[in-house]
């Protein structure tokens, strides 16, 4: 990737960007309205340098389109034309679990909870206390940008998928994992979204 660079993530994402992106999380109708705001979004972006500042100015606006595609998606409450707008919801619907989904890209299980926790920088009290990701809003992008830029097990980061540094092994082309946006989909949520044909609820 070559051209000129993004200064920072603030220079890609304007308050004015982020509000119109945005415009509907703070309607009465959303739940979480109120809480994601543009400052705890830059302060936790400026916590990994690399995110959305990787590449020329056209690679970055791609990977905050797929960040700001992607968390949309996942903070809608899973209903379709109700909350298309995303940022709707902090938590998941389903809380039957200690560890339900929290924040943009909706952090599930004891095991992430874990894992961004030490990525973040505070420990274990995400494990502790699961709810930071809901009532502290830096820390709920936090994660959410966390999980972005790491690799998940066997699967490579959504960082590395958009600016084109993964390369998909045999396995995975004979799947029909290739470099895009659905392998994003995939790494974020592919147990309930991917392989499943046409499906209305996809």
């Amino acid at each position: 990737i070559t051209g000129t660079l993004a200064q920072n993530i603030g220079s890609i994402v304007t308050r004015d960007l982020f509000e119109r992106m945005l415009s509907f999380r703070n309607n009465a109708a959303c739940p979480g309205k109120g809480f994601y705001t543009y400052e705890a979004f830059i302060t936790a972006a400026n916590s990994f340098p690399a995110f959305g500042t990787t590449g020329d100015n056209t690679a970055c606006k791609k990977e905050v389109a797929a960040f700001f595609g992607q968390t949309s998606h996942e903070t809608n409450g899973g209903r379709a034309g109700t909350f298309n707008g995303g940022y709707c919801f902090v938590r998941q619907i389903d809380q039957s679990d200690r560890y339900y989904g929290r924040g943009p890209i909706q952090l599930t299980h004891r095991s992430n909870y874990e894992r961004a926790g030490r990525g973040i920088g505070v420990g274990q009290d995400l494990v502790n206390n699961p709810d930071k990701v809901a009532t502290n809003p830096v820390i709920s992008f936090k994660t959410a940008i966390w999980f972005w830029m790491t690799a998940q097990d066997n699967k490579p980061s959504c960082h590395d998928v958009i600016i084109g540094r993964w390369r998909p092994s045999p396995a995975d082309r004979s799947a029909n994992r290739v470099p895009g946006y659905g392998v994003i989909t995939n790494i974020i949520n592919g147990g309930i979204e991917c392989g499943k044909g046409r499906n209305g609820a996809v």
